[in-house]
């Protein structure tokens, strides 16, 4: 394993006594609440390593801490020491890359790429998330349709290894151990535990792993230039089906980088921030495509299709001005933030899947979720997410007193995707709460191969402790 030296550990940590851990350290997105002993906040990487090389000495367990935007539990500590990055926020944009600390929000180097005229492709729904974070899940989001996930646009990271080790690792250098390999879904986005592929370099292991293995200090992000021009729209359909149809012929014959889907049950919620949404519309797909120029071919080639689909095309909304892109970019968004009012003022209990399948399952597999759905939960749930990549996410409001029956359904969900040849996990992770949904997807000698992997790292399972339950 190539490693550079110790870095000094006499730096003074920043910490928090155990009688006044804020509560913000012991939770994050996901509602599971944890406890700690310390927290401790380095300014830098030398801080980090002093902080994990005295962690490993008395093998006291390390919980790495984002912004808490997850919604898996992963930065929940039950015990030991919360590891904060927050300071580790170092950000320089390049021509063609930025270099990021863990600690740099995603809303901040969106701001700065776009000052230089670039962009950062991947774009997760909430952009308040930390570079480390997006990084730890190998975080997608909306424009995965064309551009994937994170680990595609990362080309070097700094990691520090429980030993003290500070590890640069940079695309194509080869691991130095057999990893194994695994049988991977025939999926476009997979975060179910630890990518183990033939051919695969140190990038590809350390991004997604979950804060087990190692914590990033540093990442050399690719970008690209903003395009000249793009247009965005919100094409609303009266049925599913009709809208499912326009996807299946759109993903084929067309380039978009973005294709979301907002079932009626969302349509209906986001008709109190959006009244002008048609009283027609049962369906929703949002889409941008990347031109040239303002009259660029695709342009008409894109109204074409919109008409020759079952759309409602007059009352769709289409647009190549930023200001209107901004406004279907917060439709999109709305619709996490009235989940959460809806959740807050009923007092129901939100539970949400992150679930894949192929591209050839995507309407097999919605039609069993809308199946089941008005089965158990009728009008008490939203289907809604990246439909280009048959990775929707489900939203099911459940009766706090009994969870029991919005739990045997997601599992049963899950079951599902796997058995279609999908995944449990697309962009979220795994963590803490969702940790028991790896069985499902692997076979026992695949976990034990994950495990290996855990075991070359953190023999004393110090890292992460309860993420993937490795």
């Amino acid at each position: 394993m190539r490693a550079d030296s110790p870095l000094t550990d006499d730096k003074k940590r920043s910490s928090v006594p155990l009688d006044s851990v804020p509560p913000n350290y012991l939770e994050d997105a996901s509602g599971l609440r944890g406890h700690a002993d310390r927290v401790i906040i380095p300014s830098d990487e030398s801080e980090v390593v002093a902080a994990l090389r005295e962690a490993s000495a008395a093998a006291i367990p390390v919980t790495i801490a984002g912004a808490g935007t997850g919604v898996t539990g992963a930065r929940v500590p039950f015990g030991g020491w919360v590891l904060s990055l927050e300071k580790l926020s170092h950000l320089e944009v390049h021509p063609g890359y930025a270099i990021a600390g863990p600690g740099v929000l995603l809303r901040d180097l969106h701001a700065a790429a776009q000052r230089s005229g670039q962009f950062y492709p991947p774009d997760p729904t909430e952009t308040s998330a930390s570079i480390g974070g997006t990084i730890s899940t190998n975080a997608s989001g909306s424009r995965s349709f064309r551009y994937g996930p994170t680990r595609r646009w990362v080309e070097r990271l700094r990691v520090v290894l429980l030993d003290g080790r500070v590890m640069p690792v940079a695309r194509g250098d080869a691991i130095d151990f057999d990893p194994g390999t695994i049988p991977l879904p025939d999926v476009t986005k997979n975060t179910a535990g630890y990518l183990l592929r033939p051919g695969m370099d140190w990038v590809d292991l350390f991004v997604g792993s979950e804060g087990t293995l190692g914590v990033v200090t540093e990442a050399r992000l690719r970008l690209l230039p903003i395009p000249p021009a793009v247009l965005g729209g919100v094409i609303f359909f009266p049925s599913d089906e009709a809208a499912v149809d326009a996807v299946e012929v759109w993903r084929t014959t067309a380039s978009p980088r973005m294709l979301e889907y907002f079932d009626a049950l969302s349509l209906g919620l986001l008709r109190r921030r959006f009244p002008e949404i048609p009283t027609a519309a049962r369906a929703a797909i949002l889409l941008e495509q990347e031109l040239q120029s303002d009259d660029d071919p695709e342009l008409d080639a894109w109204l074409t299709r919109i008409e020759e689909s079952e759309a409602l095309a007059d009352d769709s909304w289409v647009a190549l001005t930023p200001r209107d892109r901004e406004r279907f970019r917060h439709f999109r968004h709305s619709l996490p933030e009235l989940v959460n009012d809806t959740v807050r003022q009923s007092g129901a209990m939100k539970m949400n899947t992150d679930y894949a399948v192929p591209l050839a399952r995507n309407r097999e597999m919605l039609a069993f979720y809308r199946q089941r759905l008005e089965a158990e939960f009728p009008g008490r749930y939203l289907i809604f997410g990246h439909i280009g990549d048959a990775h929707v996410h489900v939203n099911l409001f459940s009766d706090p007193a009994n969870p029991g029956q919005a739990t045997a359904l997601l599992l049963e969900l899950a079951r599902q995707a796997v058995a279609l040849g999908g995944t449990v996990s697309a962009e979220h992770g795994l963590g803490k709460r969702k940790a028991h949904l790896l069985k499902l997807q692997y076979a026992p000698e695949h976990l034990e191969a994950m495990k290996a992997v855990k075991r070359r790292f953190d023999p004393q399972e110090i890292l992460g402790r309860g993420t993937l339950a490795l």
